[in-house]
This record gives structure tokens, sequence and C-alpha cells, in this order.
């Protein structure tokens, strides 16, 4: 029999145990590369004008990372709808649904046309060939982003009650931010999402893997930290961003020699949080 056709299967890819096994909940929301059908034939620009968009294989380097953790990786792509922008960013000149909002109370994001459904990109321009309807926009955030959500939401509530605390490590990649200039940038959205130890602890991982890092510039971490973090509950978030120079071969579309090093950073940050977390007294209580 055959395999069903990709565009019939989940919208994103879910990996856990239960109980779960770790504190720690991985997330990967920008890397997927399903683009349907419905997608394709909207477009007024070629397909690959939309890569720029993809945290291009930052997937695999979860997966090669991952141990015990909870994993939810995202498969239709961000051109799709943006998992890391909330419900109401809504962009009016795109989206018939979209509520008019005046320029100064838009997000940033919104504003430059990165809005829950992206307008445009940069160095192609506007992407569409029309507007989308308020039941097209609608349904993407009922199929994908609301379960996309729930998924997060439920595995940070399944190891806080194993564990008495959580933490989600939101993978993402970005653009080469100059010679020379940071590999690697930590958002915590300046303090408000995570304890700083736990921020502490995923940059001595980093520096102790040769790479430079920045803390929240230019990244501090989007919708996905705003709506999970409760960090006074004992639920933190963090935003991992790295340069996809560091992983990617020269055209920035296959894994390079840099591969394996950060795998292996992202795996000792990711035991580096779980050994953080289970280190606190309500952890060990709850164990």
């Amino acid at each position: 029999m055959s395999s069903p056709p990709f565009e019939r299967l989940p919208p994103f890819e879910h990996q856990d145990t239960a109980p779960p096994t770790s504190p720690v909940v991985i997330s990967v929301p920008h890397a997927g590369r399903d683009y349907p059908l419905s997608l394709k034939t909207a477009l007024r620009v070629p397909l690959a004008a939309l890569l720029p968009l993809e945290d291009r294989l930052v997937d695999a380097v979860a997966r090669s990372a991952r141990t015990d953790q909870a994993m939810i990786i995202q498969r239709r792509a961000r051109a799709w709808i943006d998992l890391n922008r909330g419900e109401d960013e809504r962009d009016a000149q795109l989206d018939e649904g979209a509520r008019s909002i005046p320029p100064a109370q838009q997000s940033a994001k919104l504003r430059s046309g990165l809005g829950l459904v992206p307008r445009r990109v940069s160095g192609a321009g506007d992407l569409w060939a029309r507007r989308f309807t308020d039941a097209e926009v609608t349904a993407r955030i009922v199929d994908d982003h609301r379960p996309y959500h729930a998924a997060i939401a439920a595995a940070l509530q399944a190891a806080y009650a194993r564990f008495g605390v959580a933490v989600l490590l939101d993978v993402h990649s970005m653009p080469p931010l100059g010679p020379g200039g940071t590999r690697i940038v930590l958002g915590d959205r300046f303090g408000h999402a995570a304890a700083p130890r736990f921020v502490d602890r995923a940059e001595t991982v980093c520096t102790a893997h040769g790479f430079s890092v920045a803390r929240n510039t230019p990244y501090a971490g989007g919708h996905i930290l705003e709506r999970h973090a409760r960090p006074d509950l004992g639920i933190h978030a963090i935003q991992l961003e790295l340069d996809r120079t560091i992983y990617l071969d020269r055209k920035l579309h296959a894994p390079g020699a840099g591969f394996a090093r950060v795998v292996d950073m992202v795996g000792a940050m990711l035991a580096g949080l779980a050994d953080e977390a289970l280190s606190t007294p309500l952890a060990a209580a709850a164990e």
C-alpha cells in the first residue's frame, strides 16, 4: 500500500514519552517544507522565493540532538502560517478577515509584512497574486496554529506535573549577522520568559563549543515564548537562533561541515537545561 500524500499528514510531528522523561520540551516552528497546492497556486513569485522564510533544516539539527525530550516540529511551511505570531496579527493588506489596526498599534513584524500569514519577504517583495478570505485564514488557524500551541502547552504541562518545572527550547535559525558576527542568539524576552540561570547555562554551553553568543539582540523571542513562558510558575522558555552558516553548506541548502558540531552543542544545551531544571528544590520534591 502506498503511503498517504504528505499534505494529508498531521501539520506537525510530535515525539514524546508518557510519562515524560525530561523536563525539557523542544519546539521547531519554522522549518516546515510542506507547501500545500493551494499555497502554490496563489503565489505571484516562484516557490523558491519563499525559501528565506524557512529555518532551513534546523529541524534536522533538533532531531539529531534530541534524546528523550518531547519535541514538536511543524511540517507546514512558514509561508502557510507563522506559528510564532499571535492569532490577532492578521495583515489587512492580505487577509480579508483581518481587522484594521492603526500602524502605530501594529507589531513591527506585522508592519513589515511578516504577520500571521507572511505577505512579503526580503528580496522578493509581495508574495501573493490575490488576497485570502477570512475562511481561508481561519481554517489555517484552526487546523495548524491552535493544534501546534495546544501540543506545546500539553507537553509543558506534562513535564511540569512530572518534575515540578518545565523548560521550552524554541529552535530557530537566522541569516548571518555579518562577517565575524554573533553565531547564536538566545532570547528570553529580556528576562520575562526564563529565569536567568537557564539562559546562563545555555550560554555557557555555546561558548564552551566555541560559538559567539548574544542575548535578545536582534531576536528576543516571539509569540511562542510570550504565550507559553510562565517563569513565576516554573515554566521557562528560551528562543535559540542558530546562524545558518554554522550548520549548512555554502549554498545554505544542505547540511555542511559544521552540522555535527552544532548538533553536539544543541545536545549539550538540552542536557544542561535539564540538569539545571532538576537541580531545583521544587523539582527534587516532585521526583
